[in-house]
Parts: C-alpha cells; structure tokens; sequence
C-alpha cells in the first residue's frame, strides 16, 4: 500500500472515529465543557479582574456579587481570578503528569509484552508491587520524599500512575503479538522497534487514548488531593487543592469559598470522564453496537 492510500485510510479512520464521537452528546457536552474550561483558563490574564495576590482585608469574606462573581477569601483576595489562574496550575499538573506516565507506562508494557518470559515476569512483578498499594497512598508517600511543590507533585502523581498504563497497554499487545502482520514483519527481519512502532502500537491506541483522558481527571484529583492534605502545590499558588485546604476551616460560615474550587475540580474530572467513555464507544464500533441495541 503507497503512502497516499494510507494516510487517506488513516484520515477516513479519524473521521469515522469524530462522526461517531459527535453521535453521543454526553461526549460532546463534556467537550464543550473542557473547551470552554481550558479557553478560561488560558485566556486568565486577560479576563482575571483582579490580582491574584492584591489584599483588601477590608474586603474579606465579600460574599458572591456583582463586583466579586465568586466573592472573596479571609485575605480580601478575588476568588474567580485565583480559581482561573489555580485552573492553569490543576491542568498543567494534570496533563503533564498522566502524558508522562502514559508515555513510560506504554514503554514499559510494550516491552514487557513484546518480549514475554522473563522480561515480562520482572517488568510486570516490580509494577504489582507498586499496584499493591492504593494510587493516592503511593503519591503520599512518594510527595512526603522527595517534598512538596509543583515538581513534586507531578512525580508523586507519575510515577504512581504509571503501572496502570503499563497493564492497560501489555494485555492487547500480547494478543496482537502472534498476528500474522506481525509475524510477517518477523520473517522479512524487521528491526524490534519498527515491529512495535509502525505495527504494534497504531493497533492499540484506541486503549491508550482512552486511558489517558481519563487519566488526566484522575491525576487532577490526586494532585488536588495531595495540596488539600499539604504535600502538594503550596501557597501562594491558587492550585484548586490548595483553595479547598485554604477555605476548609471556613466551610461553615463561607461555604462559598469551598464551593467554587470544589465544583471547578468536579466538572473538569466529569466532563474528562464523559469524553473518555465517548472515545472508547467511537473507537471501539462492537462497544457502540451494544449500547445501541440497550
């Protein structure tokens, strides 16, 4: 097949994935929502009314209004401005540590899975031992190490992650390994990493892609997490985390100070959510049969 066919094959792929992605519109919602989350929080210095660290103690606890569209802390500080400027830190840890954990959690089950026996026993009996212990258990153990900050958060989160990764990607690698189109690659003497490459991995994306968008949402909780217990982004940085352990010991004379960062966290992880269970349908046709024919 000449290099035209296929990439007229892989963009006809796509569009049929899109066209049944846009079929769903919990998956569509969700998008939108994402969209509209991440143009806010991007666009932050242009729509941020006020500075994230100006203090008006004549000010504190201002309740919803006008003036204050999510009021403001025990600081005088403007909650809507520090919830889109905590926005860009919560996403950038988010994609930043699930890209990085799906990046060497696919290394280490293609490998595992491509060279089965021994390798495969020591990659995957190492991971169990990591997958052993609850996610977020991990992460606090591995932040309380190596300390706290936007860094350490995206390590503890990565590498506490990873395993899940490594087990999502090495189950269809083993049963696409004994293909045909794989074993044909074998006896023309392709090079391991060709094999895996160009042969292997474009038939096990459907898996990756949903993962890691539903890995996203998870690393945004955790590292929320992680900041609400103190062993995450610390202050003055407004992550979401750190907004939620700020305002806890207000929560029952300002609930609104808990409020705002807690549902900005609960719609991000959400709408990830409904996106990664629409991709799944859209990439995976038997799937979408069967939730048509409920």
């Amino acid at each position: 097949m000449s290099k035209e066919k296929l990439q007229i094959k892989r963009r006809s792929m796509f569009g049929e994935v899109m066209v049944r992605f846009l079929r769903k519109p919990i998956a569509v919602f969700g998008a939108v929502i994402m969209i509209v989350v991440v143009a806010l929080c991007l666009l932050a210095p242009v729509i941020a009314p006020y500075d994230i660290d100006a203090q008006d103690i004549t000010r504190k606890f201002t309740e919803p209004s006008q003036e204050f569209i999510c009021g403001t802390d025990n600081l005088g500080r403007d909650i809507f401005s520090r919830l889109l400027y905590g926005g860009r830190i919560s996403l950038m840890v988010g994609f930043v540590s699930a890209s990085i954990a799906a990046i060497l959690g696919v290394i280490l089950g293609a490998i595992a899975a491509f060279y089965g026996k021994r390798t495969d026993n020591i990659i995957m009996r190492i991971l169990d031992v990591f997958m052993a212990l609850p996610q977020m258990l991990l992460a606090i153990a591995i932040s309380a190490m190596i300390g706290t900050g936007i860094k350490g958060a995206i390590i503890a989160v990565t590498v506490a992650t990873i395993p899940r990764y490594a087990q999502a990607v090495r189950g269809p690698i083993l049963s696409i390994r004994n293909q045909e189109f794989v074993e044909a690659a074998f006896a023309i003497d392709a090079k391991d990493s060709r094999i895996v490459l160009r042969h292997i991995l474009p038939n096990v994306l459907s898996p990756i892609i949903v993962q890691v968008t539903m890995g996203v949402g998870n690393a945004i909780t955790m590292a929320a997490s992680l900041s609400f217990i103190g062993l995450g982004v610390q202050p003055p940085y407004p992550e979401w985390g750190a907004m939620l352990s700020a305002a806890r010991v207000y929560i029952l004379d300002h609930a609104y100070m808990v409020t705002f960062p807690g549902v900005a966290i609960a719609l991000v992880v959400l709408a990830l959510n409904l996106m990664g269970d629409g991709l799944r349908d859209a990439m995976d046709p038997a799937v979408e049969g069967l939730s048509r024919e409920r």
